[in-house]
């Protein structure tokens, strides 16, 4: 089987806009990416340490200690329940989980996955390295009578912050039951609301005490600032789970046993989560301050980690004002047709960068 052609890498088109921010007298402060910058907790790294001299290999499915964390983390800080203690799967971080779950899942070529008209670039990445067809669509009657395999859902979402309500999560689920279609949720940003408070696909409100055909894709690279450490995991219906597993033991797709014991920790400190979120706080009110007073107008932004902000002009138009001044953004384009007049700012930088940022928004 061929995958289709993939799309050019979306970041590499921002080396000349990264250029021209780099010449700024104050340097560059880089809003493009959602890479974390703080700290990363010393309990965590306490915990990566402490198992650094086990030489045998890891298991693919992780010790029980950390899907039991995990199945408490989801319980304690979400309100998921119901979760089986096998339904838990570790991934080398989100992306790659994201990247190769419908290939995992045995879709291909004739299988239709549907992604949001505003997405995530790996979903459709990972839909093309299966051989499927991509469709957009956030509303259901846009699809018309065609069944899809496989249905994404990115509550709160990247770019857009925006947050989908219970009722809406309920409504895709009964939909896509009746017609036996898969749903992934990716819930990277759960723990991130503002203005609003994300619900996982996995809460009962949501499946109604069935978990059948869901699967919630989790990371710790935003809430635990451990995106250099490559720790997820993929929980919901214990039958998907138990295919991925054995495939991923084929695969030799194993998450390093002292990352295991990381995630374990940060998956037990509640306390850390709540420092990391009131950083990411104060940095959003100050850049969403920033943006607004100085012509811009944000758009969704309820949760997560980004301000999806506009001028009302082209998006690359945006991109290189703002690179005028020192700041580099993602244009909106990167995750979709429809985001052509929008940015994506991301609130992951220094408390010293974005007080810059909105300085130089400012002047």
């Amino acid at each position: 089987m061929t995958a289709a052609k993939l799309p050019d890498f979306p970041w590499d088109s921002l080396a000349g806009f990264k250029a021209r921010a780099q010449e700024h007298p104050g340097g560059i402060v880089d809003l493009s990416v959602g890479t974390p910058v703080d700290p990363v907790p010393s309990g965590i790294r306490d915990a990566l340490a402490s198992v650094s001299d086990i030489p045998g290999y890891p298991a693919t499915h992780g010790t029980p200690a950390l899907r039991a964390a995990a199945i408490e983390a989801l319980g304690r800080r979400h309100g998921v329940e119901g979760i089986e203690a096998d339904a838990v799967l570790p991934t080398i971080g989100s992306k790659e989980a994201v990247a190769w779950l419908p290939r995992l899942l045995g879709f291909g070529p004739g299988d239709l996955v549907v992604i949001p008209e505003l997405a995530y670039p790996t979903y459709e990445v990972g839909a093309l390295l299966a051989g499927a067809e991509v469709a957009r669509a956030d509303g259901l009657t846009q699809l018309g009578p065609r069944r899809p395999a496989m249905l994404w859902l990115n509550s709160p979402s990247n770019p857009t912050g925006r947050v989908l309500g219970v009722d809406h999560l309920r409504k895709v689920v009964e939909w896509a039951r009746e017609r036996d279609v898969v749903v992934v949720s990716d819930e990277c940003y759960l723990s991130l609301g503002w203005e609003a408070e994300p619900v996982s696909v996995l809460h009962p409100s949501v499946h109604g005490g069935r978990l059948d055909g869901l699967l919630a894709v989790h990371s710790l690279s935003k809430s635990a600032n451990l995106a250099s450490y490559r720790a997820g995991f993929v929980t919901g219906d214990p039958k998907l789970v138990k295919n991925l597993l054995e495939i991923r033991k084929h695969a030799g797709m194993i998450v390093p046993r002292p990352v295991q014991e990381a995630m374990v920790a940060a998956l037990t400190d509640d306390e850390a989560l709540a420092a990391q979120r009131e950083r990411y706080l104060r940095r959003r009110i100050v850049l969403r301050k920033a943006l607004q007073d100085n012509g811009f107008e944000i758009s969704h932004s309820e949760a997560g980690l980004y301000l999806w902000s506009t001028r009302g002009e082209d998006s690359l138009t945006t991109v290189g004002w703002l690179a005028d001044r020192g700041i580099l953004v993602a244009p909106g384009t990167f995750y979709g047709p429809t985001g052509g007049k929008h940015v994506r700012v991301a609130l992951t930088a220094t408390d010293e960068r974005i007080d810059a940022a909105a300085e130089r928004l400012a002047s």
